[in-house]
C-alpha cells in the first residue's frame, strides 16, 4: 500500500510565550512573543520543514488560540484533518519561558483543563493511521484520561497495519499526579514501541529510579523496542540497537540563547535522517546539529532548521 504520510504525531498542542526580554527573571519580564508549541507539534513542524509528509492527531481549544495552532500547522504543510476542535470548553495549554542567561532558562507551564488531554478513543480514525509509515506518541498524551486511552487506540491500529511506533518521552511534571503514575504508563508505552527517545532524566521517570543506560536498555530490549536513544544534554547522546550496537553521538557548538526546544529539533532531524536511509551515526549528527541551531534562536517551532542548514553545520564542525 502506498503511504500518504511519512509520519503522524500524536498529543500535546499548546501556546508558547517566550520572553522577549533576556537576562531577567520572569517576575520582571513584561513582553513575550507567541509561538505554537508542544513537543509532538514541534516535531511535526520540524519534520515537515525537512520535507517529510506529516500529519497531526490531537485536540485544540475551540477559540482563537486553537485556531492559531491549527492554521500555523496547516501553513507549514502539516495535514490537520484530524486536529480536532474541542466542543466542551477546554482550553489551550500555556507555556511561559524565562531566559535569565543561556545557562539559566526555565518554563512556567499551565496544564489545567487542557483540550489535548480530552482526545477520545472514538475520535481516532483507523483509516488515517494506516496511511502513515510511522506514528510518534508524545509522553504527555498519557498523563490523563481520555487522552491515554486514545493513545492506546492509536497503537492498536498502528500494530494492525504494521506502522512503526515511535515513543518520545516528553516528560512535563505539571501534567502528572505522581512519579509512580508516570512510570506505569511510560513503561507500558515504551514496551510496545519500536523506537524510544528521551533524556536520561526522562528514562529515570520511566523506571521510577535513578538508573544507568545499560540497565535501561537491558530492560526495554526484553520487549518490542529495536532502537533506544538516550540523551545526556551537553554530554551528547547514545543510541542502542537490539543487536548490541552502541553509537556515541557528539555535540555541536552553538551560540546558545536558551535551552528549550533542543529535544524536539533533535527528534525531528534524527527521524528525518533515519527515514532517508542514513546510518544511526549520521542520524545522531543530524539530531545534534538541529538542536544546536534551535537553541541559538528565540523560538522552538519557527526555528526548526532546513536540511541545508543542518548539513552546513555538520560540515563546518566536522572538519
Amino acid at each position: 500500500m502506498e503511504k500518504q504520510f511519512d509520519l503522524i504525531t500524536v498529543g500535546r498542542a499548546c501556546i508558547d510565550l517566550n520572553a522577549v526580554e533576556y537576562n531577567r527573571p520572569m517576575e520582571d519580564t513584561m513582553t513575550f512573543a507567541k509561538y505554537v508549541g508542544g513537543s509532538p507539534v514541534n516535531i511535526a513542524i520540524g519534520t515537515s520543514k525537512l520535507g517529510m509528509k506529516v500529519g497531526f492527531i490531537g485536540k485544540v481549544s475551540n477559540d482563537q488560540h486553537g485556531r492559531f495552532i491549527k492554521k500555523y500547522m496547516a501553513d507549514v504543510g502539516i495535514n490537520t484533518d484530524h486536529t480536532i476542535f474541542d466542543q466542551e470548553g477546554h482550553t489551550s495549554g500555556m507555556v511561559f519561558t524565562e531566559i535569565k542567561s543561556p545557562q539559566e532558562c526555565s518554563i512556567l507551564m499551565y496544564r489545567e483543563n487542557v483540550a489535548d488531554l480530552y482526545l477520545r478513543p472514538e475520535e481516532i480514525q483507523e483509516d488515517y493511521i494506516k496511511k502513515t509509515k510511522k506514528i510518534l506518541i508524545s509522553g504527555t498524551a498519557l498523563a490523563g484520561s481520555p487522552s491515554r486511552e486514545a493513545v492506546f487506540q492509536v497503537v492498536k491500529y498502528a500494530r494492525k497495519h504494521n506502522v512503526e511506533i515511535l515513543f518520545e518521552l516528553d516528560y512535563r511534571y505539571p501534567t502528572w499526579k505522581s512519579d509512580a503514575e508516570t512510570s506505569i504508563y511510560y513503561s507500558l508505552m515504551a514496551e510496545m514501541a519500536d523506537v524510544v527517545i528521551g533524556t536520561r532524566d526522562e528514562f529515570d521517570k520511566l523506571e521510577n529510579k535513578q538508573g544507568e543506560n545499560n540497565e535501561t536498555v537491558a530492560y526495554l530490549f526484553q520487549y518490542r523496542p529495536k532502537l533506544i536513544v538516550i540523551k545526556h544534554g551537553v554530554k551528547g547522546s547514545y543510541a542502542y540497537t537490539k543487536d548490541g550496537q552502541i553509537i556515541d553521538g557528539k555535540v555541536y557548538k552553538s551560540n546558545v540563547l536558551k535551552t528549550f526546544g533542543a529535544g524536539d529539533s533533535y527528534a525531528s532531524a534524527f527521524l528525518y535522517a533515519l527515514s532517508h536511509g542514513k546510518s544511526i551515526e549520521v542520524a545522531l549528527k543530524f539530531g545534534a546539529a538541529a538542536a544546536a541551531i534551535v537553541v541559538s534562536k528565540h523560538s522552538s517551532s519557527e526555528a526548526m532548521p532546513t536540511v541545508a542548514a543542518i548539513e552546513a553545520l555538520i560540515k563546518e564542525q566536522d572538519k
